[in-house]
């Protein structure tokens, strides 16, 4: 009985059909390149794996026997099946597959997001069939999520005291000291240091951005995670905070709110795409990573 198929099992077969095709052993020399009695061998052998007859062969001429017949389709449908797999096997040699979880950080500029974009587009016309996801979170959020292996990649700005975790640097993003429109410093250019000490400043739990800033307030009784909060702070006219440039512009536009001091105040938060060390990525996670790479790249020299 024919209880394993094996690469011989698969090579009889072949002749089975051969020889079917062909109408019969001497028929079939000539296209199997070898003689009538080793066919003959060879089908005998097959019979024996299957344990029935497959034809009649004799001074009748060759006819197959009614399990000849369901064998000769099951194998023809076999062959066919084996085709399509050999297709779909080569064909996934070169594409990309799987998932990607990717986080951003909240409140990113245009441009940035437009190389985000980019880089998605480009990923697209590889050769791959990735499920993607985005979502947006604080910082912290992000960092969090990548270290128990809920994001693959993250793009914000970071503690980079996670040692699980690689820190590629990808942008900078410039952020000044603000005051809303009915503060007390509005209208001022130029406030003195002093002034500045005196006033109620925003501050939040990023100390990777707290010591960057060149402006620490001295009293403080405000405190957000999130951007649109220290916008909300400031836009009160009861607090002084840092906000990115892109955020605080349309605002500013309107009149509703002014930068405060000299550009000495302003400063760089440096953007990195993060992913954890200790996780290998995927081919689809590397292509991704370059085409991030290239579109941020490439947007810098414009």
């Amino acid at each position: 009985m024919l209880s394993q198929v094996r690469d011989l099992d698969l090579q009889l077969l072949r002749l089975f059909v051969c020889v079917v095709e062909c109408g019969g052993f001497s028929a079939a020399q000539g296209e199997l390149g070898i003689g009538q009695s080793t066919i003959s061998t060879q089908m005998a052998k097959l019979e024996t794996r299957l344990g029935y007859r497959l034809c009649e062969r004799g001074k009748a001429g060759f006819r197959l026997t009614p399990k000849g017949q369901q064998l000769l389709a099951a194998t023809r449908k076999l062959f066919t099946a084996l085709e399509m797999f050999k297709g779909e096997a080569q064909g996934m040699a070169d594409k990309l597959l799987g998932e990607l979880r990717i986080g951003l950080s909240e409140a990113l500029d245009a441009q940035v997001r437009e190389c985000v974009a980019e880089a998605l587009g480009q990923f697209r016309q590889r050769n791959q069939a990735v499920q993607i996801e985005l979502l947006s979170a604080t910082p912290a959020e992000l960092e969090r999520r990548l270290l128990q292996d809920q994001l693959h990649l993250a793009i914000g700005y970071f503690s980079g005291q996670q040692n699980a975790l690689d820190y590629q640097p990808l942008f900078s993003e410039e952020q000044r000291l603000y005051c809303g429109k009915t503060h007390p410093l509005f209208g001022q250019a130029q406030p003195s240091q002093a002034q500045l000490d005196g006033c109620d400043g925003v501050v939040h739990p990023y100390r990777c951005i707290n010591a960057a800033e060149p402006f620490q307030p001295v009293n403080s009784s405000a405190s957000t995670e999130h951007v649109e909060g220290s916008l909300t702070f400031i836009l009160s006219g009861a607090h002084i905070g840092y906000l990115p440039r892109h955020i605080a512009a349309p605002w500013q536009a309107q009149g509703l709110l002014q930068p405060l001091g000299p550009e000495a105040l302003s400063f760089s938060v440096q953007f990195h795409l993060a992913h954890h060390r200790a996780r290998q990525p995927s081919e689809a996670q590397l292509a991704l990573v370059a085409d991030l790479h290239g579109a941020f790249a490439s947007h810098s020299h414009d």
